[in-house]
């Protein structure tokens, strides 16, 4: 049943998406129920749960000033066993040792810092126009180009089983957290998968102000979303540039301004609402990105 009334605000929402869902399943409801276009900043895999940034309306602008976000996950890598999707949605293969916490704790040192990271075949690169998973799925061989990640630490938590161990992982954006669990073991010249994944953190955005996606669910009103709305503004980590007179008349006809204010990104307003961001650059600020 198609929704008659919309949400005329735009901003973020900030979904605890549950294990089984994809991301597009939790944005086509977010579109559905917002009466609006939608978007998320950065996928979850089916498996993983936890914090998916929804953007509401002209907010998905925005999503360019998110890509190189702090992350946060609490991750399971289950030891011994190999699947070339490198997560446990598939058959696995017994096929290598479990290695000692110990064992495991000495190499995490090496996977911190700025490093070249093989993303899975299974995964959403693209490779002269079709997905990866795309190719994997049809047999076809191809082959991945590294990529550079930044990876700012990964502690071993504890060990739950005999061959499943947990793990807090901090991370810059477009790291693959089942790539880690691969290279960890490749370390100690075995096999691992992820077989559990939580994100806690992605950006401002944080678990515990996360909404459930079970809320969601109750088919909430448009009324009820507005309580969920994270205001756009609050979300960027930007200072706010202040125009007055005739040198706002200028800027919001599309012109370069001159400014005091150092290189860089700012919030801007207009008539009290945020309008969007500038850049100043050179001593001079231009509109870069219009929300209204």
């Amino acid at each position: 049943m198609k929704r008659t009334e919309k949400i005329t605000e735009y901003g973020f929402f900030n979904i605890d998406k549950p294990s089984g869902l994809t991301s597009s399943t939790v944005v086509n409801k977010c579109k559905w129920l917002a009466g609006v276009p939608c978007g998320h900043m950065g996928t979850l895999d089916p498996l993983a749960s936890g914090v998916l940034p929804v953007g509401v309306g002209n907010a998905t602008r925005l999503f360019d000033y998110f890509l190189d976000k702090d992350k946060e996950y609490i991750a399971e890598f289950t030891f011994g066993v190999y699947a070339d999707t490198l997560d446990s949605t598939v058959e696995l293969t017994k096929t290598g040792r479990v290695p000692t916490a110990a064992e495991i704790t000495a190499v995490l040192p090496d996977f911190k810092g700025e490093q070249l990271q093989m993303p899975p075949k299974y995964s959403a690169k693209s490779v002269n126009g079709r997905r990866g998973y795309e190719l994997a799925r049809a047999g076809v061989e191809f082959e991945l180009q590294p990529k550079k990640v930044r990876i700012d630490g990964v502690e071993l938590l504890e060990q739950i089983t005999d061959d499943v161990f947990r793990f807090k992982i901090r991370c810059g954006g477009g790291t693959y957290i089942r790539s880690i669990a691969r290279d960890i073991a490749e370390k100690l010249d075995t096999f691992a998968v992820m077989s559990a994944l939580r994100r806690t953190q992605s950006g401002v955005f944080t678990l515990d102000k996360a909404l459930p996606y079970a809320e969601l669910e109750k088919d909430p009103t448009v009324e009820d979303l507005k309580a969920f709305l994270i205001p756009t503004e609050s979300v960027l980590p930007f200072e706010t540039l202040a125009l007055v007179g005739y040198v706002e008349r200028r800027f919001f006809n599309g012109l370069a301004v001159e400014t005091e204010k150092k290189d860089g990104l700012y919030k801007v307003y207009k008539d009290g609402a945020f309008y969007g961001v500038a850049e100043v650059k050179d001593g001079k600020a231009k509109a870069k990105t219009k929300l209204c």
